[in-house]
């Protein structure tokens, strides 16, 4: 009798995400395209996780970080601020949200997510409030991969194994129109109602108790591009005002330009008390995030401890300052923003044109260059396919094989049924890009669902 043993781990020193699985091996990227070492050319549909809003290898930026080695590559914020720190904040802040008057640089989404909470919790035992301890969140949403963040986080499957390690936080329902608006009501009315449903669990939790409300402004890859309905974040930032509540922002994702506006929450014509920013800030470049914060809580620090009681050593890193600069000047010179609505609207109608009438494409959702598919066995009842076939993995290998880098993720309707597949192009994409994209999109999904056994 043969004995059985255990899936050995790939071979190599790196920890994989997947252990049974050496990923290929990047060795140059141009643009839109990235190159493995086999010589197989890739573009970058997904901006990897919608980070790579510049493409790859732009010259501006590498001059920038070139420049800022040859000055200062590091100096630590307890003893030294940098001028690629300090121009940094200046160019947020002076195309930040109505009252934002601070950055905090960290070294990615996560952070900034964690340093809000905490700059949440501090502000208001700064005021003499103590007793706020509660955050309120979303389900199907994803605020990062610490403990805080995976905390308000509503990402069941990353959640489930560290769950009695997290803090407890409270979560409402998620602004997913396709799956959960009544037929019977319009957008309008169903943003009205998730209004509500906030009120009452503030209420319920006693107002006094709670510190913030934390929302991803277009939801991200946990649900697959969630785009607000009308007047829904209006609503929501009356609630939290109504309580004395901080609402907090997540636009790591969706925000700097991905949009089609600097901040997605320009188009919902409110303001945040700390919003938090990554991935579009630097491009992939360097590391770096940032959380951008209200005068009023920077002044209740102030006048109160004086600090804020939090930090990291890379905290405001020179490098990673400069790249993040020099890729939010050439957005601004070269009207990349305009470029992106432009190309999203052309986006869209490549996927509408391609996969609107296919018959396991439930949804087709998003703005500017953010876009979410939503697959699903049967239109008509949008039943979802079993979780064990993994569609959006073969999706994502029948895609590589066509050329073709997108983000597919599964669990999108409760953590475990539903699948999706994000795009986040660069925003220099060109009309042919465009055609790719879409034709390649529509073939992987094909490939993958005849890869599938059988369906009953």
């Amino acid at each position: 009798m043969s004995e059985s043993h255990p899936p050995r781990p790939a071979s190599g020193p790196v920890l994989h995400r997947h252990l049974h699985h050496t990923p290929s091996v990047a060795v140059s990227a141009q643009g839109v395209f990235i190159t493995d070492a086999a010589g197989r050319r890739y573009l970058d549909a997904s901006g990897g996780a919608a980070v790579s809003c510049l493409g790859h290898a732009h010259p501006d930026v590498l001059a920038a970080m070139h420049a800022q080695i040859d000055r200062i590559a590091y100096a630590h914020t307890s003893f030294f601020t940098t001028e690629a720190a300090e121009q940094l904040a200046g160019q947020l802040v002076g195309t930040a949200p109505a009252g934002i008057s601070h950055a905090y640089f960290v070294s990615g989404g996560s952070e900034a997510v964690e340093a809000a909470l905490k700059m949440a919790r501090q502000y208001f035992v700064e005021i003499g409030q103590p007793e706020r301890t509660q955050f309120i969140a979303r389900r199907q949403s994803y605020h990062g991969n610490t403990l805080g963040a995976l905390a308000v986080g509503g990402n069941a499957w990353r959640r489930a194994p560290f769950a009695p390690l997290l803090v407890p936080a409270t979560h409402v329902s998620p602004c997913y129109p396709y799956r959960e608006q009544r037929e019977d009501e319009s957008p309008e009315a169903y943003g009205l109602r998730l209004a509500r449903e906030l009120d009452d669990t503030i209420r319920s939790l006693s107002p006094q108790r709670v510190i913030a409300f934390v929302a991803e402004t277009v939801g991200g890859a946990t649900a697959g591009v969630l785009t607000p309905v009308p007047g829904y974040f209006k609503a929501v930032r009356e609630v939290c005002d109504r309580h004395g509540v901080l609402l907090i922002l997540d636009e790591v994702m969706c925000g700097m330009g991905r949009t089609g506006t600097l901040h997605a929450c320009e188009a919902e014509g409110v303001a945040p008390d700390l919003m938090t920013i990554a991935k579009g800030l630097g491009g992939g470049y360097q590391p770096i995030g940032a959380v951008l914060v209200q005068r009023r809580i920077v002044e209740a620090m102030s006048a109160g401890s004086g600090f804020f009681q939090h930090g990291h050593t890379y905290l405001g890193h020179p490098v990673a300052c400069a790249a993040a600069l020099a890729v939010q000047q050439v957005i601004e010179r070269d009207g990349l923003l305009e470029r992106v609505r432009q190309q999203g609207a052309a986006l869209e109608q490549r996927l509408r044109e391609r996969l609107g009438d296919h018959p396991h494409v439930g949804d087709i959702r998003g703005r500017g260059l953010f876009w979410g598919v939503e697959l699903v066995r049967d239109r008509a009842s949008k039943r979802a396919f079993e979780p064990a076939r993994r569609l959006h993995a073969r999706i994502k290998t029948a895609a590589m094989a066509r050329g073709l880098l997108v983000y597919p993720m599964g669990g999108t309707v409760d953590g475990q049924q539903g699948e999706h597949v994000l795009l986040a192009p660069p925003f220099i994409v060109d009309d042919a890009h465009l055609d790719f994209i879409a034709e390649q999109l529509h073939g992987a999904i094909d490939d993958a669902i005849a890869s599938l056994p059988a369906l009953d």
